[in-house]
This record gives C-alpha cells, structure tokens and sequence, in this order.
C-alpha cells in the first residue's frame, strides 16, 4: 500500500505576497472594468459554484468568452462610479501550488456599497498564480 505524503503546508512570505500582488492586480483590474485583463488572470474551463434563487446548489464551467461577457455586464451594472474594493482574505495553501481564498470584502461604487464574501481557488503556474474556481452565493441564475 502506497500512503500519500504528508499535506499539512505552511505558506512561505514569498507565498503569500505572490498571492497579495496577484489579488491587488484584479482587484485593480476590477476597479478599472479591465475585463480582458481579469480573464487573463484565470485559468479557463473557469469553475464556478453558486446558489440559486431557491437555495439550490448550482455550477458551471465557463470559458474566456462566457466570463468576459458576464464580468461586463456586472461592472456595467455598477454604473459610471468608480469602484473600490477593501477586502480581508484568508488564505489557505494547500500546497505551494494551490490555495484557497476566503474573501469578506467591501465593494464601493458610488454612493452603492456592496458586503461580499466568497473563495476562489488559485493555482500557481510559471507565470504566477490564476484563479480556476470561483465561489459566491447568488450567481446561480447566471449559471
């Protein structure tokens, strides 16, 4: 019998100020409603799991395509404002390589302020890190 090696792992600095920078790039991408910037930051099939309207678990897979256009259609809806975020996120490595990101965050735009909170699974490559799952109640008619 064959065990699987031990997973317990702890974070270097580097580790997490790779993760920091790369969630102060889409967040700046988010404000800026750079939606081909914030698709360059994932990894596609993209995962995504949500609830619908009646509390039903739902998710999908969407490609660069179907992320683009739904990330516009969110930023359009916040309207001409400018958008800011103030997040506080947990992160939780599993390995050097992959991690999981719990995220209460706060997103301003114009006088609208938005409570959100949500996870995303992150991936490092060798270019850095990408999201590939992204996780937030209320999304699931867009699924």
């Amino acid at each position: 019998m064959t065990l699987l090696p031990d997973t317990g792992y702890t974070p270097t600095p580097e580790d997490r100020a790779g993760l920091d920078a790369w969630f102060a790039d889409y967040d700046e991408a988010s404000a800026a409603r750079d939606v081909e910037r914030m698709a360059d930051l994932a990894v596609f099939p993209l995962n995504l799991v949500s609830d619908d309207a009646s509390g039903h678990g739902a998710c999908a897979q969407w490609d660069r395509g179907r992320y683009t256009e739904t990330m516009r259609q969110v930023l359009a809806e916040a309207g001409e404002a400018g958008i800011s975020f103030e997040s506080e996120r947990t992160p939780v490595f599993l390995s050097p390589a992959m991690a999981v990101v719990f995220t209460d965050s706060t997103m301003t735009a114009g006088e609208t302020v938005q409570r959100l909170r949500y996870a995303d699974i992150l991936i490092r490559r060798g270019d850095g890190w990408a999201f590939q799952t992204m996780m937030q109640g209320g999304w699931g008619g867009a699924l």
